[in-house]
C-alpha cells in the first residue's frame, strides 16, 4: 500500500465481475461539466494566450475568458443538453451557487446533478489543514443546498486531487461519492467501518482542458477521441466500461467546442448498447449491485 493512498485504512469492495449498468448496459456514458470559479484576487491558472504573467500580475485576460463561463457558457452548455434530452453531473464551486443561484436552480430543475467543487477552484484539499478542509466542506455543501434545495450527494475536488484525508472527511460529511481519483475503471466501495464512500474514478481522455487549451488540439479531437473509444468498447473490450467526456463552462461553453460536445452527446445517443445516465443514479445502482 502506498504512503500516499487516500483510502488508507479504509476496506475496499470493488464492483462484481459480473457488473453492468442500469438498463443491463455493458458501457455507460456520463456527460460532465464543471461551473468554477476563484477566490478574489486570484485567477485561472491557464488561459489562452498560455504564457503566464509576472507573479503577482493579475492575469485580466484569463479573468475575463473565465468570466464567459458564467455570462453565457452554462446557459449555451444548458441549451444543447436540453435539446438533446440529456442529463449531465454537473461540479460546481460553491462560490457560484453563493452568487447565481438563480442558474444552480435552472440546472437542477432541468434534471442535471450538481456535484460540489470546493468553494473555489484555488481551494484545493491537499493545500489544506484538517479544521480547513472540514469547513470548505460544509460551507460548500450549504451554499449549494441553499441554492437549490438538494444537499449534494457527491465531491470533485478542484484538479480532482484531494488530500490524503479527503475521503474519510468527506464520508464523516454524509457524502455518498468522491471522484477524487483516477485509479480504476469502476466504482469502488470504501468502508472506514462507522462510514463508508463510493470512490468513483473520474477519467481524462475525453476532457476540454488538457486536450484543447493544454495540448493544443482542435476541438474535433476530442470527437475523434471518443468515437475510437466508444468502437474499443464496443468491439474489443468485454467487461464494463464508463467514459466520462467532461467539458468547462469557460472553455468548451463557446463555439466550435459546444458543438463538438453535442456532437458527442449525438454519437453516445446513436448507440442502442449505451446507457446514459448521472453518477448519482449510477452510485445507487452499483450499491445494490454489491449489495449495500
Amino acid at each position: 500500500m502506498s504512503s500516499f493512498d487516500i483510502h488508507a485504512g479504509g476496506t475496499e469492495t470493488p464492483a462484481p465481475p459480473d457488473f453492468r449498468w442500469p438498463g443491463g448496459k455493458r458501457i455507460a456514458v456520463f456527460f460532465r461539466v464543471s461551473f468554477e470559479w476563484w477566490s478574489d484576487g486570484k485567477w485561472p491558472g491557464i488561459g489562452p494566450m498560455g504564457n503566464p504573467l509576472k507573479a503577482g500580475v493579475p492575469d485580466l485576460n484569463a479573468v475575463g475568458w473565465a468570466e464567459y463561463g458564467h455570462r453565457r457558457g452554462i446557459h449555451r452548455i444548458l441549451d444543447v443538453l436540453g435539446r438533446q434530452g440529456v442529463k449531465a453531473t454537473i461540479n460546481v464551486s460553491g462560490i457560484m451557487a453563493e452568487r447565481y443561484p438563480e442558474i444552480l436552480r435552472r440546472i437542477t430543475d432541468e434534471g442535471h446533478e450538481v456535484v460540489a467543487h470546493s468553494y473555489t477552484m484555488d481551494m484545493i484539499p491537499c493545500y489544506l489543514s484538517e479544521e480547513e478542509e472540514r469547513a470548505n466542506i460544509v460551507h460548500t455543501t450549504t451554499l449549494i443546498e441553499r441554492a437549490t434545495g438538494i444537499r449534494p450527494r457527491g465531491w470533485i475536488s478542484p484538479r480532482s486531487t484531494p488530500g490524503l484525508r479527503s475521503p474519510r472527511l468527506l464520508a464523516e460529511a454524509g457524502y455518498d461519492w468522491h471522484g477524487d481519483t483516477l485509479n480504476d475503471d469502476l466504482p469502488y466501495l470504501v468502508d472506514f467501518g462507522d462510514r463508508s464512500i463510493v470512490a468513483f474514478p473520474n477519467n481524462t481522455e475525453v476532457n476540454d482542458l488538457p486536450l484543447y487549451m493544454r495540448h493544443g488540439n482542435a476541438p474535433k479531437v476530442m470527437l475523434e477521441i471518443f468515437e475510437h473509444w466508444l468502437d474499443c468498447a464496443r468491439h474489443r473490450e468485454t467487461g464494463p466500461v464508463r467514459m466520462d467526456p467532461a467539458i468547462h463552462t469557460h472553455v468548451f461553453g463557446r463555439s466550435p467546442g459546444l458543438f463538438v460536445y453535442e456532437d458527442i452527446i449525438k454519437a453516445a445517443k446513436a448507440a442502442d448498447d449505451v446507457w446514459i445516465g448521472t453518477r448519482s443514479v449510477a452510485v445507487d445502482h452499483f450499491k445494490r449491485a454489491i449489495g449495500r
